[in-house]
């Protein structure tokens, strides 16, 4: 099932001319109204007449986070704010927050894009659609809020957190679609298990999880333990929010809309661009953006493209799962290491919880690694020889993986404090 089949299964080649034309209409629309695209362009000695192949988007220069924040408020705004009907703004957890616009036109794309994503997932209109992602400044909530009321499902508007209430609706009002992040589905579903709650009252088939990287492993965890088929969305709120990419049931990728947006692979060190299948930075170009075009952004996302057409019959190219981001990757004694790799061998055994914590210290000049992970409530009943062997069989898999030593905290079930937005992995101490 298609939403747009026409954009959703259009031939590559007809894909490219499209792109390359609302490409060329942003070039303009961000050169003649933005003064900070204006003067990178000049500086690039780049005129938008100059963009004739998507080729020539090599050619134009990047925008970062930072170029946000320096322009802050509505520096990067491409229209008068009275076509601004709505300002969305990330937490300012480090320095000014990132501001977002939108005119009506661009509420009314992102709404026709999350209604896709919704049926790229297997959603319909029967649906009752349970959405715990934040509303508010942060585009989760209202992103996926109004996609769903464009299918024309039903919104359960329960926002973040009061986890009671979440599985009392969860029963009464029958959800098939759970939207949150994986680590809060995580705890809904220790919740739901804890709470003794008779499984034929729930009725979720559809989740539609995002806002912080997760492993293959997690997605086992989800599926077993909620009953449902698991699915990742990407998005960001510098491109528009959540709907940027999604995930259909073949599970082997999200599909990129890319009648609304490019995407890039790059090289963080040297900013080249990187061919398909080679890992790399994922830059995004928006198309058909109103308010605020953004051209090469940067997301700080570790990713891989893939070209192959999908089961599915979308044509989109597809992006793997986020594997981590530049800017909070790990490196530990010359190592690069991302909390979803220790994820992901965490989860290999079995015997633990899907919950962790790593503390990064330094003791002299010497990094020192330390995981925390849950015992399983089964587990955590047998033998203390028991938990010393897998304790050491977990730090060779470490080992074996990554290529660095960790020390393994195995801790009781339900100890590693649980979040109802994204989950908090890593405690640097050598930042203090």
């Amino acid at each position: 099932m298609y939403w747009q089949k026409e954009y959703e299964t259009m031939p590559r080649e007809k894909l490219a001319e499209l792109q390359l034309k609302r490409l060329q209409k942003t070039v303009r629309h961000a050169y003649q109204n933005v003064d900070f695209y204006r003067r990178a362009f000049d500086a690039a000695g780049i005129k938008p007449e100059d963009i004739k192949s998507l080729a020539d988007l090599a050619n134009l220069p990047f925008t970062t986070k930072q170029d946000l924040r320096d322009n802050y408020p509505f520096g990067l705004f491409a229209v008068p704010m009275d076509q601004v009907v709505r300002l969305h703004a990330s937490s300012g957890t480090t320095g000014k927050p990132t501001v977002v616009g939108y005119t009506r036109n661009d509420i009314d794309t992102w709404a026709d894009i999350m209604a896709r994503a919704f049926v790229v997932a297997g959603g319909t209109a029967k649906d009752v659609v349970q959405n715990a992602y934040g509303y508010g400044l942060f585009t989760g909530g209202l992103g996926i809020h109004y996609g769903a009321e464009r299918l024309g499902a039903t919104v359960v508007p329960v926002s973040g957190g009061n986890t009671a209430r979440q599985l009392m609706l969860m029963q009464d009002f029958g959800s098939t679609i759970l939207t949150c992040t994986p680590s809060y589905a995580l705890y809904l579903a220790e919740e739901i298990a804890g709470a003794d709650i008779d499984p034929q009252k729930i009725k979720l088939r559809i989740g539609v999880f995002g806002a912080e990287p997760w492993s293959e492993q997690m997605r086992d965890q989800l599926e077993s333990k909620l009953n449902l088929t698991a699915l990742d969305i990407y998005g960001l709120s510098e491109v528009i929010g959540p709907g940027v990419a999604m995930e259909c049931p073949e599970k082997n990728g999200m599909h990129i809309f890319e009648d609304h947006f490019i995407a890039e692979i790059v090289d963080p060190e040297t900013q080249k661009p990187l061919p398909y299948g080679q890992p790399g930075e994922l830059v995004i170009t928006s198309l058909t953006k109103e308010a605020l075009p953004i051209i090469r952004y940067r997301t700080r996302d570790i990713t891989v493209l893939a070209e192959q057409t999908c089961g599915c019959g979308r044509t989109f190219t597809r992006m793997q799962r986020v594997t981590g981001r530049t800017d909070d990757m790990l490196i530990i004694r010359g190592v690069n290491v991302f909390p979803s790799q220790i994820e992901s061998v965490l989860l290999e055994f079995g015997d633990t919880e899907p919950h962790y914590l790593l503390v990064v210290d330094r003791k002299g000049t010497l990094d020192e690694l330390e995981i925390w992970v849950e015992l399983s409530d089964k587990f955590f009943s047998d033998k203390v020889r028991a938990i010393e062997d897998l304790e050491n069989r977990l730090r060779s898999r470490i080992l074996s993986v990554l290529g660095i030593s960790a020390r393994i905290k195995l801790v009781e079930p339900r100890t590693i404090p649980r979040s109802e937005g994204k989950a908090k992995r890593v405690i640097d101490k050598r930042e203090i």
